[in-house]
């Protein structure tokens, strides 16, 4: 095998933005991301729904014309 060619393995601290944080092995010292297995729905049981520019109460508008 060849020599010094795989990037070196420092210790890595990943924090999520809900505040979670964890230490593992990495290429990069420290991570940043924007949901875990702490806050992400499928592992909470919770759902939130995370509204972008209105989408979901114009969906909701949308349907509830069909409802009438």
């Amino acid at each position: 095998m060849k020599t010094d060619i795989h990037p070196t393995n420092v210790p890595c601290v990943i924090a999520c933005s809900c505040g979670a944080r964890w230490e593992t092995t990495s290429t990069k010292a420290e991570m940043r991301v924007d949901v875990c297995s702490a806050c992400h729905p499928f592992f909470t049981g919770e759902q939130r729904i995370v509204d972008t520019a209105g989408r979901v109460e114009r969906f909701r508008r949308r349907y509830a014309k069909r409802e009438q």
